[in-house]
């Protein structure tokens, strides 16, 4: 579970609840159904237009994914990849045939099963970068739709604002009813500014740091199996993928 991205849903929502319950208007003021049908509504038939139905209906497995990510484990995969290393260099690059199972990250696992079927560094490499540029490539897809919920969830606010004064202004009869219907047509904007800066738009930003760190580990994967599969000593490998992480993240030094 991706701990600050609950500890920052709870903190937007519950700041501005807390906010609205410290102001004057009770609380059942800032509720308005069709509101919220023209802001959530709109956005969704917009992102619709905008993507295929399988991408959009893929959001909430995306959304899973920001929530529950353990992120990615840098200094173990280093780890795993000179173990590789030292088991190549023990008893040859075929003995790791008998590791192909134990080991956890897919990509590792492919270019470890090429290597060892015999095929050339350049096949290898190949293969494994169509591999990152596919998942590049979903990454990419699944931020998009959060990117653009945030930009059309404003967008319908307006719309519902411009709505309801328009409705506000037809029925001007009653100049006791101006002040409640204005309230009612800002509700949408406010609707559309909470939706896309409380959720949408740290989501998409989430998914992109998320995907920065992914393709740094398939980035490590890359070069510690072409290490392995060149010879390279384990201590080599270990010092050259080592430069990828952090000092603090290092083990064993």
């Amino acid at each position: 579970m991706d701990l600050a991205t609950i500890l920052g849903l709870i903190m937007g929502v519950g700041l501005i609840l807390g906010s609205m319950l410290i102001g004057s208007a009770p609380l059942s003021a800032y509720y308005d159904l069709p509101s919220v049908l023209v802001v959530i509504g709109g956005s969704f038939a917009a992102c619709l237009i905008c993507f295929p139905l399988r991408t959009v209906l893929s959001a909430p497995r995306v959304t899973l994914k920001v929530m529950l990510n353990k992120g990615e484990d840098l200094a173990g995969l280093i780890e795993q990849v000179v173990w590789l290393a030292e088991t190549a260099r023990r008893d040859g690059l075929l003995a790791l045939e008998n590791k192909v199972a134990e080991i956890r990250n897919p990509l590792v696992r492919i270019g470890i099963q090429m290597a060892v079927d015999g095929s050339t560094p350049d096949v290898v490499e190949e293969v494994m970068r169509t591999e990152v540029s596919q998942l590049a490539g979903r990454h990419k897809e699944g931020k998009a739709i959060f990117d653009q919920f945030g930009r059309f969830a404003p967008a319908y606010g307006m719309i519902g604002t411009l709505m309801g004064l328009i409705m506000m202004l037809s029925n001007m009869s009653d100049p006791s009813q101006i002040g409640a219907g204005m309230a009612v047509a800002l509700i949408t904007t406010l609707y559309g500014a909470i939706a896309a800066n409380v959720i949408f738009q740290p989501f998409a930003e989430k998914l992109a740091f998320l995907s920065k760190r992914e393709l740094l580990s398939t980035e490590i994967a890359i070069r510690g199996v072409l290490a392995i599969q060149s010879g390279e000593s384990p201590r080599a490998i270990d010092q050259k993928l080592k430069t990828f992480i952090p000092p603090k993240l290092r083990k064993n030094q």
